[in-house]
């Protein structure tokens, strides 16, 4: 790989990747974990960063790791209906169900509510809807170049926007930061881990490793370690970003508490405090560029998830997949952000374990020699424990199984419950495989 340029090279391309990272939902996610945070805003925003830079880096790395060219190919080292299931999972969760209806319920919460009189109306989300989604449609379809266009113009543009704003918090703060909520009164740490994976980023460093990877391939990345390393400098540089504004902008909203009081998303927050700053001007200067940024994260999800499912069901088109994604984020996206957010959270806290473990075990597959049952029998055992996790994150209690789990699992109170029957089921996993095939004659290592 040729050295020349090499450096300005990888920071183009990390600000590349931070671009593809940076949506709706690292704009919204930091700021309200500082409100309710609040004088514990340093350990929850620790918590965050984990799930929310630390696992999306991860997550680019174990693909190049792994060798693998898809998430489908990786996942199906597990069994191959597994890697459909969860593939699909992953491209639903940062597609049409919860990810692209986010962007425009930012978009509108940002760039339209604060200009309306009458903001209890459904009726100019239901419009601003239509226009928004109509867009994203129409240069879904088109072979045009807008999308780099506005993500290259707009990206940098937004960043500069969202560090006047953050320069003005820090140097004229809104207000003293105040005591935690009831929900952040304990446990601080892990309850930013967990509203880390509100980002999405850890899934989508899925499809974005292997955007990276190839462009890696093409700069003349050839060997295993050199597309390691390579790609992990382009990793480092986006997350080092992400982890500098998340952090900024959870202070925003720590120190936001005593002028605005709890608002109802980070989104109004971030209005807010435009206002606050700049007024009339920073608010529509906020709403154009948060608007534009949101369209092309929804084209990008779009077409991505469009072309996944043309190449899984080619029986329809990639324009009929399109249009079916669109108006059914369309239809999603009326429910309100608020609405959206507390929706995805089940799904989210169901699907982030089997992502991490899915990371852990490609990181350690030389170590088992990718001896299957270490797969599935760890992912099954992490299975069942984020599917009860979901269900509890969605009010479906069932006290006599909580009270059970909480007993014998470490870290079940915090949610983290699944890591330690994780582990054991690895261990017997390999164990079984032994019985199978002999502890020196396991199956040939799939690379």
């Amino acid at each position: 790989m040729s050295s020349k340029g090499s450096f300005s090279y990888t920071i183009a391309v990390g600000f590349m990747l931070f671009a593809l990272f940076f949506g709706a939902g690292n704009l919204i996610f930091p700021v309200q974990i500082g409100q309710l945070a609040g004088s514990n805003v340093f350990s929850a925003n620790f918590g965050m960063l984990i799930t929310g830079v630390g696992l999306p880096v991860l997550g680019i790395l174990a693909l190049a790791f792994s060798g693998k060219s898809d998430l489908e190919s990786l996942a199906g080292r597990v069994n191959p209906f597994y890697g459909v299931f969860f593939t699909v999972a992953l491209y639903l969760t940062i597609g049409p169900l919860f990810a692209i209806p986010r962007t425009n319920t930012v978009a509108y919460e940002i760039g339209i509510v604060p200009f309306l009189e009458n903001q209890s109306s459904y009726l100019p989300l239901f419009i601003f809807t239509i226009v928004f989604f109509g867009l994203t449609l129409y240069f879904s379809l088109k072979s045009s170049k807008i999308v780099d266009i506005v993500g290259k113009v707009l990206t940098p543009i937004l960043l500069v926007v969202i560090a006047i704003l953050i320069i003005a918090a820090f140097v004229n703060p809104i207000g003293a930061i105040q005591d935690p909520t009831e929900t952040y009164a304990t446990n601080s740490f892990f309850k930013g881990f967990q509203e880390g994976y509100n980002t999405m980023d850890a899934l989508a460093a899925f499809v974005f490793g292997i955007i990276i990877i190839n462009i890696m391939k093409e700069r003349g990345a050839r060997t295993k370690k050199e597309i390691m390393v390579s790609t992990g400098k382009v990793a480092i540089v986006a997350g080092v970003l992400l982890a500098a504004i998340y952090s900024s902008l959870a202070f925003l909203g720590a120190t936001s508490v005593e002028g605005f009081g709890i608002l109802e998303n980070g989104g109004a927050v971030l209005a807010a405090a435009s206002q606050h700053f700049f007024g009339w001007y920073g608010k529509v200067i906020l709403a154009v560029i948060v608007i534009a940024a949101c369209l092309t994260t929804s084209i990008g999800l779009i077409t991505s998830c469009a072309a996944y499912f043309t190449k899984l069901i080619p029986a329809l088109s990639y324009k009929r997949w399109a249009v079916i994604f669109t108006l059914f984020s369309a239809v999603i996206s009326n429910f309100g952000l608020s609405k959206i957010i507390s929706f995805s959270i089940p799904v989210l806290v169901a699907l982030y374990p089997l992502t991490i473990c899915l990371m852990a075990l490609t990181f350690l597959h030389p170590l088992f020699k990718g001896r299957k049952e270490v797969y599935q029998v760890s992912i099954f055992v992490t299975l069942v424990l984020s599917i009860n996790d979901g269900l509890n994150a969605a009010g479906v209690k069932i006290a006599a199984i909580n009270d059970l789990f909480t007993s014998i699992l470490p870290l079940y109170s915090v949610g983290l419950g699944w890591i330690v029957p994780a582990i054991v089921g690895g261990v017997i996993g390999y164990l079984i495989s032994i019985i199978k095939h002999g502890a020196l004659n396991p199956e040939p290592i799939e690379e």
